[in-house]
């Protein structure tokens, strides 16, 4: 109508410009700070890069990469190439079947390999340094290896036959789409499951007997299972259990039965855990308490639903499954509790749990393929911060653990391994693991660096890095805070540590701090603190709170401004973390909550130790402006209470922001982290 007003998007472009505008003048002027900064580490850096080669020559290259054993066939990966060895022919006489440089992927690297139950088809999947997506490559690797297929933006993927894969595609670092294809006869495609919610992530697995895919559709609390029959792989899924707010499960499978990893069901409290006349060849004391963390249940495949799961055997009170390997006769779980690592071996004929604990330095699992679950040995690998991997059999014929030696590489035996416990504000014991030379003297003299992550129930990374070692080697003690958050010591430890109990993790980790000064490790003058990601949370938190606790602080792509993010759905990610942190939007108790802690939101003209932070330009999950808006503003409260005080000698921190700009979200080759 003649006179009416049109709406005005004039105001809303202006903000988006300013905002963008803002950003680059931001970036600028921290890369010409960087520029100008980074010369005076000049020499540091040259000698630090030719120590961390030596240690790399020396321990990672000789160690190998884990095994994939397929019957008298054996598959490994290293330096971008697989290779196929006979198993009792040794590595040395290996044939190259894929190179990652022969296709035109130079800058990628192998993240996932699966070979067909026939062994003709190989898909591996391919990730560059800057995109969290990868390219799926399928090869017919018969006389001559040739590329059958490329599939792009990839994230899992599984052989339900010899000629059909399943995988999901992964779009603004969600998985929502599952699609089928085939190779041989009528080749096609197929989309097959499409999850709806947006909290929700789907990924594939192959049930160790190759009788089922699973299709998971999992949140941070909650799960759904669909099962593929890979004797008839056209046909379409079937549902487990529908999800139940609060059950995450997972399927395995043996001889007709459902094994269901799960939450499911009541503690059960005080009673005998092992079910079906188990007996524990051990000690049952060991084993008589049940929590709420993860169950062993099974129900027959043709009735999956919960009302038949029954209980073959529970964790005891605060014990973390890290792994777990179905196979023809017995089920390996491997455990955490109290930072020590467990093999609990369940045997289904014998009716019995041996439990093994593992050499007191290994930190971190890693399990090997075995595609053939009628083998009579396990394979895995044992390591720490400080200790290279180690591999490791566990035989189901002697019942016994082996230790394999490799001849090149150098045995660790300079480190010692403590493990503390601090009492945090709640009375709560909060366990660190504290790595350091043997021969040093007054520790508390020494540099400490403490590790904190403390989010979304997962542990806080213990595998081997070569700049550990050095650190180690040049006098340094290491501590990590395994606080509440994380995922150390079960479920509840997670739940006791997000949304409205995301302050019990800095209470953890000031805790944490302050026993270690107490117990002679270091000092608060020569104390640094390292986060990633998410662990920058309580980090920044910590920074603002008793900055007086440390002298620096290096955050690896830090999660620093927690209410704006999740003040943002447009985001790829603030819908699905929900779980973790809250709803500001809709709740203004948990917008308060969120508030009392954001590290950017607290910061205050005080004396702040240095900081050192590696940003991403590129990062999807971590947005760049966030983190240059934090550094702008704990700079300028630095300098604002410097130039306050005048007390002689005052100290003003370097606070120092280098944006890389190639590499994603805490995920690079050897190479890139030792630029880094």
């Amino acid at each position: 109508q003649e006179g009416a007003k049109v709406p005005s998007k004039r105001k809303q472009n202006t903000s988006i410009v300013t905002s963008d505008l803002l950003h680059k003048n931001l970036l600028k002027s921290e890369q010409k700070n960087w520029h100008n900064i980074s010369p005076t580490y000049k020499a540091m850096t040259k000698r630090i890069k030719e120590k961390l080669e030596e240690l790399h020559n020396m321990y990672t290259l000789n160690s190998g990469s884990p095994r994939m054993r397929f019957g008298e066939n054996v598959y490994f990966e290293e330096n971008g190439c697989i290779f196929l060895a006979k198993a009792d022919d040794g590595e040395g006489n290996a044939e190259i079947l894929f190179s990652v440089e022969d296709i035109g992927f130079s800058d990628a690297f192998i993240q996932r390999i699966r070979i067909s139950p026939d062994q003709r088809y190989v898909a591996i999947s391919l990730k560059s340094e800057n995109s969290e997506e990868a390219t799926c490559i399928i090869m017919n690797v018969g006389n001559f290896p040739v590329v059958e297929k490329v599939i792009p933006s990839v994230f899992s993927f599984e052989w339900a036959a010899n000629d059909v894969l399943y995988y999901t595609t992964q779009k603004n670092l969600k998985c929502q789409n599952v699609f089928m294809t085939t190779f041989t006869y009528q080749k096609h495609t197929k989309l097959v499951y499409t999850e709806q919610d947006a909290r929700f992530f789907v990924d594939l697995y192959c049930t160790k007997d190759r009788r089922f895919l699973t299709i998971n559709s999992n949140s941070k609390t909650t799960s759904e299972v669909w099962l593929v029959d890979c004797r008839h792989p056209l046909e379409s899924p079937s549902l487990v259990q529908a999800r139940t707010t609060g059950v995450l499960y997972h399927i395995e499978h043996r001889k007709d039965q459902l094994y269901i990893l799960t939450t499911y069901g009541e503690p059960a409290e005080y009673k005998a855990i092992l079910t079906d006349n188990y007996i524990d060849r051990i000690n049952l004391d060991t084993y008589c308490m049940s929590y709420r963390n993860s169950k062993l249940m099974k129900a027959p495949v043709a009735s999956s639903g919960k009302e038949n799961w029954q209980l073959v055997y529970a964790l005891e009170k605060k014990t973390k499954l890290v792994d777990f390997e179905m196979f023809s006769d017995d089920c390996i779980m491997f455990l955490k509790n109290a930072g020590h690592l467990y093999l609990n071996v369940i045997s289904f004929v014998s009716h019995s749990v041996k439990s093994i604990k593992l050499p007191t330095w290994a930190c971190e699992f890693e399990l090997e393929s075995h595609p053939e679950h009628t083998t009579s040995t396990c394979y895995f690998q044992l390591s720490s911060p400080v200790h290279p991997p180690k591999r490791f059999a566990y035989s189901f014929k002697e019942n016994n653990l082996i230790e394999q030696a490799v001849q090149e590489v150098p045995i660790i035996t300079n480190c010692h391994t403590t493990r503390l416990l601090a009492k945090s504000k709640d009375e709560t014991l909060v366990p660190i693991t504290v790595f350091h030379n043997k021969n040093s003297k007054e520790l508390h003299r020494k540099p400490l660096l403490v590790h904190v992550y403390g989010a979304y129930g997962i542990d806080l990374n213990m595998s081997f890095k070569e700049e550990k070692l050095m650190l180690i080697e040049e006098g340094w003690i290491l501590a990590y805070c395994h606080v509440r958050g994380g995922g150390e010591q079960g479920l509840s430890w997670h739940r006791d540590g997000c949304q409205h109990n995301k302050l019990k993790g800095l209470h953890d980790l000031r805790a944490c701090i302050t026993l270690l000064h107490q117990q002679g490790f270091s000092q608060p003058s020569h104390t640094a603190l390292a986060a990633a990601s998410a662990g920058g949370v309580l980090a920044g938190a910590l920074c603002n709170t008793e900055p007086a606790l440390i002298r620096a602080m290096v955050l690896q792509a830090p999660f620093v401004d927690v209410l704006n993010t999740m003040m943002k759905t447009h985001l790829p990610l603030t819908i699905e973390e929900q779980e973790e942190w809250g709803n500001p939007l809709e709740d203004e108790k948990c917008l308060k909550y969120i508030k009392s802690y954001c590290p950017y939101q607290n910061i205050k003209p005080q004396s702040y130790p240095s900081v050192f932070i590696t940003a991403y330009e590129n990062d999807e999950r971590i947005p760049l402006i966030g983190i240059l808006q934090y550094v702008q503003k704990l700079r300028k409260a630095a300098l604002d209470h410097a130039s306050r005080t005048s007390k002689k000698g005052n100290w003003i921190p370097n606070i120092i922001l280098d944006v890389q700009a190639s590499g994603s979200h805490c995920d690079s080759s050897w190479e890139h982290s030792l630029n880094e």
